[in-house]
């Protein structure tokens, strides 16, 4: 199957992200995840009343969520995989991690997810909790934040496309 080669994940709805993304998670859901087999399962928790109202009267939040499955499966075909989709954005301890690297004076170039994992290998997230900007756990699971994140969207990814803020 060929990965989509535009940015798809910013046009889907949070919530349909957050579905996606628990269907592509589930070690039980049949392997790689499609837009259809999302729709398939998305569609089965209806009740059977439910989906006849649902056709006839379009209304509800879950039914939003098919509209909006349906016109991405009418757009990139229903084999496209679920985790194109998928909205990706860094924790926030990650995120000022990945912010500290961004405004290190001392770099030329942008900074990459593998330049964060290199920083933070270098010892960045124990800086950051002697700094005071992280607390003493928050440092913990960022280098296999980081690692996931290199998985599925490749080293040389802006890091900066992650940020986030709660």
């Amino acid at each position: 199957m060929t990965r989509n080669s535009i940015d798809v994940a910013s046009r889907v709805s949070p919530r349909l992200s957050a579905l996606l993304r628990g269907r592509v998670d589930n070690p039980e859901a049949e392997q790689p995840v499609t837009l259809m087999a999302v729709r398939r399962f998305l569609a089965d928790l209806l009740p059977a009343d439910f989906k006849e109202a649902e056709r006839l009267h379009h209304f509800d939040i879950s039914e939003s969520l098919l509209d909006e499955l349906d016109a991405l499966i009418e757009e990139f075909g229903a084999a496209a995989l679920a985790i194109d989709f998928i909205q990706a954005y860094a924790s926030e301890p990650l995120s000022r991690a990945i912010e500290a690297v961004i405004n290190d004076e001392n770099r030329e170039n942008s900074a990459s997810l593998a330049t964060v994992r290199d920083a933070l290998i270098a010892g960045l997230g124990a800086r950051l909790v002697g700094d005071g900007v992280m607390e003493d756990d928050e440092d913990d699971t960022l280098l296999s934040e980081i690692e996931a994140m290199i998985e599925l969207f490749g080293p040389d990814t802006l890091a900066e496309d992650f940020l986030r803020y709660e």
